[in-house]
């Protein structure tokens, strides 16, 4: 019997259920909640505040195009934090690097609370609201690869899928806390003090968030992987050339297997939002409560997707996922309309919901493309450089589409990423035999 055999029999018969995995987990998911509440509350906030606050004045749909421009600058700045948080989580471990990543991605955020607006400083309001952004995007570029290794990198064998969606519930967990807070901060304010200060509220609360994470990450222990890759020889020098000279395919094909992921996300979240409220006249307020719902409906795509990954494998369920998405993006003209709110909340139901089944996987299948030594390298900028793609030009794209020609261009691109990142997965094969350890 091989050492590889002989660790994965032994791997089936640990404990699932010990009070290190839970810890394990609960860090995966608590890191990755908070890195999205942080990143999201500015998705909305980009959708509903921030153009009027810190651009000049101009058209509402050139203030709402100004303002999605600054969110894109984070996707700009997560290859860079991948390429830079990669680097240390291959050499000197998974543990720090998070805690790194977890630092920058707060500061930034409780400073964007604290800014003030064009009225009061000028351009240099726009001007720090993207520097901001871009700390925002480079503690998230670092945040999900170590977060996804410490679930599978210490899953049992035939665990991974489910180990794998742990990183991933804290997308839907972060996303219900950050829309839950702009609801109540929107049902207990005015109009007038939501835009003055209570938009703010938000970002400055991330500082407890991130205190509760830190508070958890440092009472980790390096993964297995990492130990026994370290047993084995010294770490690379320079993570990033080794992957980019030998596992360039896989690099290619898991990017482009994640653009699909974004950009069908924020299209039904941050697009969906402010087109919504601005050309179809619902209330903020009601919209906010139904995107709230589907986020839920995410959640338990992706707990099924996970248990499915288990029994499939993370591949199948991702093309399984892009197939529906496919279909769903063709009706999206006849659901997204005025006057017709179960419709159109309809039509978010069950897109977040079916973004379960391409995004819980994400957590299993990437890892699985890439050897030990450049795994967290690998792994973040492949799920960085999609979100580039995918999501920083979706909200930007989307509505100078419906600008000009309405929703069919629209439903085309929602499809059209769908059908990419379909054929993607189609390259990569047959991953998932990879031994994490």
């Amino acid at each position: 019997m091989s050492v590889t055999q002989a660790s994965a029999e032994a791997s089936v018969e640990a404990p699932v259920h010990t009070s290190s995995t839970r810890r394990v987990l609960a860090a995966s998911l608590a890191g990755t909640a908070i890195e999205y509440y942080d990143f999201f509350i500015y998705s909305t906030a980009a959708s509903l505040v921030l153009g009027p606050l810190f651009f000049p004045a101009a058209s509402p749909t050139a203030q709402l195009f100004s303002a999605y421009a600054s969110f894109a600058v984070a996707f700009l700045a997560r290859p860079v934090g991948a390429a830079l948080f990669g680097h240390f989580g291959d050499r000197i471990g998974r543990k720090s690097t998070l805690v790194a990543a977890l630092m920058t991605m707060g500061v930034s955020t409780v400073l964007i609370g604290l800014l003030p607006g064009y009225a009061h400083i000028g351009w240099l309001a726009p001007a720090l609201l993207c520097i901001l952004r871009f700390g925002q995007g480079l503690g998230l570029g670092g945040e999900w690869g170590g977060a996804a290794l410490l679930a599978v990198e210490n899953a049992p064998a035939g665990w991974r899928g489910r180990f794998g969606i742990f990183p991933q519930l804290g997308i839907p967990v972060g996303l219900i806390a950050a829309n839950g807070v702009f609801l109540i901060m929107g049902l207990q304010l005015t109009p007038d003090q939501f835009k003055a200060w209570g938009w703010r509220a938000p970002f400055i609360l991330s500082a407890l968030l991130v205190a509760l994470g830190l508070w958890v990450r440092l009472k980790l222990t390096e993964t297995p992987a990492f130990q026994a890759a370290l047993a084995k020889g010294p770490p690379p020098s320079a993570p990033l050339g080794e992957l980019v000279r030998r596992h360039f395919a896989p690099l290619l094909a898991g990017g482009v297997a994640v653009i699909g992921v974004f950009a069908i996300f924020y299209l039904a979240t941050a697009f969906t939002l402010g087109y919504g409220v601005s050309a179809l006249h619902y209330d903020r307020q009601a919209l906010l409560g139904v995107q709230l719902s589907a986020f839920v409906l995410m959640g338990l795509g992706m707990l099924i997707a996970g248990w499915w990954c288990d029994k499939a494998s993370p591949r199948v369920v991702m093309m399984a996922g892009y197939v529906a998405l496919f279909v769903t993006g063709l009706l999206l003209p006849r659901l997204m309309i005025e006057g017709s709110l179960l419709r159109f909340g309809g039509f978010m139901a069950l897109t977040l919901f079916l973004m379960g089944f391409i995004s819980g996987p994400l957590g299993a299948l990437l890892p699985s493309l890439f050897p030990t030594r450049v795994r967290y390298t690998g792994s973040s900028i492949a799920f960085t450089a999609g979100g580039i793609l995918g999501g920083g030009v979706a909200p930007m794209a989307a509505t100078a589409l419906a600008a000009e020609g309405g929703l069919f261009p629209v439903s085309l691109y929602f499809s059209g990423a769908a059908l990419l990142s379909f054929l993607a997965l189609l390259m990569i094969g047959r991953p998932e035999t990879r031994d994490l350890d």
